[in-house]
């Protein structure tokens, strides 16, 4: 990561074209926009982010993509906007930076003052007695490259960083796109676990089953580890950057899931929020609330700040992760959308540039002048993140007799209702031997042939659930209802 023009894509071109033979150079590297080298028996991978602006949207979606930043600043040039926006998110994301200050072989070249530079954002180089790795290269004339990758391994060695190579595999999506002769082809990075051909797995709201795998260099192979970035064939459409990659048992599992986020989108669930194989049969609540604060004063940014300090709760709490003086700028809206989250202007205004950013992202930009209302319009957003209380109340009990077929109706169950009532629009589900064997709604009841809206207590009648029809004697039927009521900070 890094200012434009500071030679980030020189860095990566050298790197790559030391690793990779000849023939190879150009080929699908360029196309999944990241690569493998091997240095000392050790495998990196390098994410090519000028290329992939959903970088910090696949951290704030808690990835775990990369491990490792490098920033790559211009001896001769220092530190600039995009190199500050650099910095914001690699810490908004909570990773490590090892800096690269490149173009050290310019007579112009001061890398004393990159470092003094950096010492504002925190970054403090280790001769200075701080404990941010930095390097002095040159792209062009390999000046210090291996020492860089000596950096990068030093501080993963530093974060001990392991991983699952016997789960299932899970990864997250660089790019993707629709290949003429191939069909839909996503991009991808294993993260944990081992990828394999012949693979069941949901990616966004797609899913499909791993046809093919091709690595960096271009070769089929039939498993990719954790961390190498592969293409796959068999996806079921084009998922998005950013979407993660989940590897189900089974490919009714990933029908299922793709099924349920797709639901969710359509009722306006957020974006940025995506269920894992755990969560989409959990109700595990979010437990922060990330704030972006752009305020007219350091004195009102404070206030504020302390202010939010203040607001306490079990389950959820509020976090900072930009608070900052000026108008709110493009910056602050990509920020807010890859972190998913609420951008508070506070006595200033946003750029005609950050506003029809926000505009076309669907960011909201909250203007307030007084504090109390910035703190309440925060509680009212952590109170939706809390799990509502839910109930469910059991309405009914039916036992099964017999089954018989009805014309037009198919396979019914012959019940007597043991408990209770149940009604035409109930839920239930079907008890056999203690088990939930499956839950669903009424289709239909019968009274001596005829459809009725509820039976109760004593009755006996026929029923039938809907895209259900393997009924046996014994089964109990339960009707049940759920109710739930929000909850307040």
């Amino acid at each position: 990561m890094g200012h434009v023009d500071h030679g980030k894509t020189s860095v990566l071109d050298v790197l790559r074209s030391a690793n990779v033979v000849s023939g190879e150079f150009g080929g699908i590297t360029q196309h999944i926009g990241a690569y493998q080298i091997e240095s000392h028996s050790n495998k990196l991978t390098f994410i090519d982010t000028p290329g992939h602006a959903a970088f910090t949207e696949m951290r704030a979606r808690g990835t775990q993509l990369t491990d490792v930043v490098v920033l790559v600043v211009a001896a001769d040039d220092g530190v600039k906007p995009q190199t500050i926006e650099s910095i914001k998110h690699a810490k908004a994301a909570n990773v490590p930076i090892v800096v690269a200050i490149n173009k050290c072989d310019l007579p112009e070249a001061d890398p004393q003052k990159i470092k003094n530079q950096l010492l504002e954002y925190e970054l403090i180089a280790e001769d200075l007695s701080g404990d941010t790795l930095m390097v002095e290269i040159s792209a062009k004339t390999k000046l210090n490259l291996e020492k860089l990758v000596e950096s990068i391994l030093l501080q993963a060695e530093i974060l001990d960083l392991k991983t699952d190579f016997e789960s299932k595999a899970t990864g997250v999506v660089l790019e993707s796109k629709i290949d003429v002769g191939r069909g839909p082809v996503a991009n991808i990075i294993v993260t944990t676990g081992t990828l394999k051909k012949g693979d069941f797995f949901v990616s966004g709201l797609k899913w499909g089953k791993v046809r093919a795998i091709i690595n960096d260099k271009g070769k089929n192979i039939n498993e990719a580890p954790p961390s190498t970035p592969v293409e796959i064939l068999g996806i079921n459409g084009a998922a998005k950057a950013g979407d993660d990659f989940i590897v189900l048992d089974n490919e009714k599992e990933a029908k299922l899931l793709s099924e349920s986020r797709a639901e969710e989108a359509k009722v306006g669930k957020n974006p940025l929020s995506f269920a894992t194989q755990e969560s989409a049969f959990s109700s595990k609540s979010a437990e922060e609330l990330n704030l972006i604060i752009k305020s007219d004063v350091h004195g009102s940014s404070e206030a504020i700040k302390n202010a939010i300090s203040q607001i306490k709760h079990e389950e959820v709490k509020p976090k900072i992760i930009l608070a900052d003086i000026g108008m709110v700028t493009e910056t602050d809206v990509t920020l807010a959308k890859a972190s998913n989250a609420v951008l508070i202007a506070f006595n200033v205004k946003p750029s005609k540039e950050a506003k029809k950013l926000a505009e076309n992202e669907g960011i909201k930009i909250s203007s307030y002048n007084i504090i109390y209302e910035v703190l309440d319009y925060i509680k009212k957003r952590m109170s939706g993140l809390l799990m509502p209380d839910v109930k469910e109340n059991i309405s009914g009990n039916a036992e099964v007799l017999q089954i018989f077929k009805v014309s037009g109706a198919g396979k019914v169950a012959g019940c007597k209702i043991t408990e209770g009532e149940i009604n035409s629009t109930s839920d239930v589900r079907l008890i056999r031997d203690g088990n939930i064997i499956y839950t669903g709604k009424v289709s239909t009841i019968f009274r001596e042939k005829n459809q009725v809206k509820n039976v109760s207590n004593g009755q006996e009648c026929g029923i039938t659930i809907k895209d259900y029809m393997d009924y046996q004697k014994g089964d109990i039927i339960e009707a049940f209802n759920i109710t739930s009521k929000e909850r307040t900070i």
